[in-house]
């Protein structure tokens, strides 16, 4: 089924990647942590992002994240295990995702048939996605799906997220952009995280960051001034394409207007999130 130009990838940039990633900056996931005893803000962002693998280490982890500095990740990993098991930390994610939305929507949202039916479309997506070579979409595949629908709602953006990320990494390790590259080149696009956020979350240093930049203006890919020069701005945008590639299946399973509907009524969602105050604002680059 052939669907509209590009209409996949601007469902997912607005209205499936940014409802799964409100537990991502939410005060609510702070505390469920802390009653888990888990505090440091980098080793809650590891365990909630992993524990559906398993009680992995920190070989796993960076693989499967890509673009997280390896010594950061060992530091949490595997001790976050002797914490809190994975199923505990899944609890407190769910718990976390609940909060975040009941908090940020609104009980007439939460309640309203638009969700329900916006959970509905979304888990249908998922039933076209494929495990093989999917590493964090085949484990979060494996979890149950919820009962209430926001929280439906929730677990299958967490799905269609990972399953476009997988993809992703694939035609990263294909553009040949290591894992600061590809995070130095995104946020040259004006759509990546912020060198701050991508030092305190991703544990990077200034000087990593600068290695990066000088290494993208050598392959003509930044200026002087470390903005896109037109052959970067290409590549940028041949990673995105290849990436829609990969990512084709559940949206086509979907269809058009299916597609359709869900960029609307997940938009809409999005956009009250949002609106309030669901991301920092120096969050983007």
């Amino acid at each position: 089924m052939t669907l509209p130009p590009l209409a996949a990838r601007h469902c997912w940039h607005a209205a499936i990647n940014p409802l799964h990633s409100t537990i991502y900056f939410s005060p609510d996931t702070a505390k469920e942590f802390a009653d888990l005893g888990i505090t440091d803000h980098v080793a809650v962002n590891l365990a909630h992002r992993s524990a559906a693998m398993g009680a992995v280490g920190p070989g796993a982890v960076t693989a499967a994240f890509y673009n997280y500095r390896h010594d950061l990740v060992a530091r949490h990993l595997p001790a976050v295990w002797d914490v809190a098991t994975p199923e505990q930390v899944l609890a407190a994610r769910l718990r976390t995702a609940d909060a975040t939305l009941r908090r940020l929507l609104g009980a007439e949202t939460i309640e309203s048939p638009e969700l329900a039916e916006a959970a509905d479309l979304a888990i249908r997506a998922t039933e076209g996605c494929t495990r093989h070579g999917r590493v964090l979409y085949a484990a979060h595949a494996d979890l149950p799906v919820p009962e209430q629908p926001h929280l439906r709602l929730w677990h299958a953006t967490t799905l269609l997220r990972e399953h476009r990320g997988d993809g992703h990494l694939a035609a990263l390790l294909l553009a040949d952009l290591d894992p600061l590259e590809a995070l130095v080149s995104h946020t040259a696009t004006g759509k990546g995280m912020s060198p701050k956020w991508l030092k305190r979350i991703r544990g990077w240093e200034q000087t990593d960051l600068d290695a990066a930049a000088d290494r993208l203006r050598s392959r003509g890919v930044l200026d002087a001034d470390g903005a896109l020069t037109e052959q970067g701005a290409a590549l940028r945008e041949r990673l995105e394409t290849e990436t829609d590639r990969l990512d084709a299946a559940p949206y086509e399973h979907l269809g058009a207007a299916g597609l359709a509907r869900l960029a609307e009524l997940g938009g809409a969602i999005v956009y009250k999130a949002m609106a309030a105050g669901a991301f920092p604002r120096d969050l983007r680059g």
